[in-house]
């Protein structure tokens, strides 16, 4: 059976090791994990590529399957935003909310694809993403609340300060790592699977042990990409609340 250590460099057919220590590229503002950076910029790509091919020729009348399946994503999440907050504040939102849902989504599903990564399995794209909505929830709160929205901290006693400071500062914390962590596990379990079978490694980039592992890692990347995006509706909501 082959090390984990020896798997990573069979599949790393792309030659991200050959640069800097595991593929870490020094930079004038700091390390930057060259594969995550390149697999980010591909699965922006192919957003880019399967929504313009969604709406190019976008009817009403005979909508196309891609046309269709975008619709629905956005009914689906429009549906979640308006129970959750009023109409006028959720509308505004739509937008980073449809785009937030299918870059994760994409990101989850891209690592799925032998040699290839998920982003999201980067606790550092991760986290990005989860201070973003922890700044946009503050952002949002003082916009509709003004300086009112800090009397949260304070309820329903005082005495519950330093509790409620530490409940807001865990919530990006735990967005990011749940998210890191699952996307993470099943492509090291892949990888295990890969040393279990080190013949299959060299095989289409180890195609046949991620067939295996496929279908659960699709329900896994679809189910993260919707926590993830609940959550950040969840968190929204509760900033604009008019009670909070």
């Amino acid at each position: 059976m082959k090390s984990l250590e020896e798997v990573h460099k069979e599949l790393d057919v792309w030659g991200f090791l050959n640069y800097g220590h595991h593929g870490i590229v020094h930079t004038p503002i700091g390390e930057v994990d060259l594969k995550t950076l390149v697999m980010t910029w591909i699965v922006l790509g192919l957003i880019v590529l399967f929504t313009v091919s969604a709406i190019r020729n976008a009817r009403v009348d005979r909508p196309g399957k891609l046309q269709l399946m975008l619709e629905e994503i956005f009914q689906f999440l429009r549906g979640l935003v308006y129970e959750n907050m009023d109409y006028k504040k959720g509308a505004g939102l739509m937008c980073l909310i449809f785009t937030l849902f299918i870059f994760l989504l994409f990101c989850n599903l891209w690592g799925l694809i032998p040699t290839m990564m998920s982003p999201t399995a980067n606790v550092n794209t991760t986290l990005g993403m989860s201070l973003t909505v922890f700044l946009l929830v503050q952002v949002l709160g003082f916009r509709y609340k003004g300086v009112g929205f800090l009397r949260h901290f304070v309820q329903p006693h005082f005495v519950f300060l330093p509790i409620i400071i530490i409940e807001e500062l865990s919530k990006p914390i735990t967005l990011a790592l749940r998210l890191y962590g699952n996307i993470y596990a099943g492509e090291v379990l892949i990888a295990v699977l890969l040393a279990l079978f080190g013949l299959v490694v060299t095989f289409l980039g180890g195609f046949i042990p991620s067939v295996i592992w496929l279908a659960f890692s699709i329900f896994v990347g679809f189910v993260q990409a919707f926590i993830f995006t609940m959550l950040t509706i969840a968190y929204v909501s509760q900033a604009v609340a008019d009670h909070h």
